[in-house]
């Protein structure tokens, strides 16, 4: 993120499947609501309920659009990060209108109610970086593994 972004978590549910569109430059976009509400105690009955809603709409480009779109469905709770943009515009009637909207930077399903399987996207599946220089490894995040004779256990450092 840059300076000067307000970043923003947010733990919710979504609203509708997520809509996936393309611009005009063929780059994907995914546009989804999340609400996130508090619980709130009743100190006088003892009895939890739900506070205020806050519906924020949020935006995930490239990729993350695609996988948000095939990987996010209506009520699945997410926990979404990004930043927060403010937006105004004029409605039909004439009058300004100002809306909050999530910049998506990741999003990904909330566990504490839910379990999930990751699938992992081959490197060679992302396109190369812009510099014109050779496309990256096939996945430069793997921890190169020391072979461990048999028996031996755990290497005492790290191999990386």
């Amino acid at each position: 993120m840059s300076i000067g972004d307000t970043p923003i978590t947010v733990v919710g549910n979504l609203t509708d499947d997520p809509s996936l569109n393309f611009s005009q430059q063929g780059v994907a976009v995914a546009s989804f609501t999340i609400a996130s509400s508090r619980r709130v105690r009743d100190q006088a009955t003892g009895e939890w309920s739900d506070g205020d809603t806050l519906f924020l709409r949020c935006s995930a480009f490239r990729k993350l659009a695609e996988n948000c779109a095939e990987s996010l469905t209506r009520g699945c709770r997410a926990v979404v990060t990004g930043r927060l943009k403010q937006r105004t515009y004029e409605d039909r009637e004439g009058i300004k209108r100002t809306v909050f909207e999530v910049e998506v930077e990741d999003v990904g399903p909330s566990l504490k109610w839910a379990s999930a399987k990751v699938v992992k996207i081959q490197r060679d599946q992302v396109p190369a970086p812009a510099s014109g220089t050779e496309a990256p490894p096939s996945d430069p995040w793997a921890v190169p593994q020391a072979p461990v004779a048999a028996g031996a256990g755990y290497p005492s450092t790290p191999p990386f």
